[in-house]
């Protein structure tokens, strides 16, 4: 009796250490691109496969091999600074009355794949009319 739960508990050490290779195994290869390379990779933006957003592909390099992985750009990103920069903003400001848009800043937070960012960007919008926001709240408060 003794021999079998010994045999049983080698037997679940043995799985035990096996699923934590194999998961060692796989954490390298989600971290690493796949191939070694003693330089830092370089890699170039990403480039739908379609249209302007989706589903795409980013080729990167590292001495003298070359790589492309799969990558994929959301379908509301900003054109003018790229889906590899990610940025922290304010607040939109009051809206200019002059040129009829509202203005905000953000402050770079993170820029992926080594892509050149801007520290600072600015983004506009078209004001929304109070005309229609205040009917808006009319139609609301009648409802109830």
């Amino acid at each position: 009796m003794q021999h079998r739960g010994f045999l049983l508990l080698s037997l679940l050490a043995l799985l035990a250490l096996t699923s934590a290779v194999a998961k060692k195994k796989d954490k390298v290869k989600k971290d690493s691109p796949g191939i070694e390379c003693a330089e830092e990779w370089a890699w170039g933006p990403c480039t739908p496969s379609s249209k302007d957003c989706g589903v795409g592909f980013r080729e990167g390099s590292c001495g003298a091999q070359t790589q492309r992985i799969r990558c994929r750009i959301p379908c509301n990103w900003k054109k003018e600074f790229g889906a590899d920069c990610k940025y922290k903003f304010e607040n939109w400001g009051a809206c200019d009355g002059g040129t009829g848009t509202k203005v905000r800043q953000g402050t770079l937070k993170k820029a992926r794949y080594n892509a050149q960012c801007q520290e600072t960007i600015r983004v506009t919008k078209p004001c929304t009319p109070k005309t229609k926001a205040k009917a808006k709240a009319k139609k609301g408060k009648g409802k109830d």
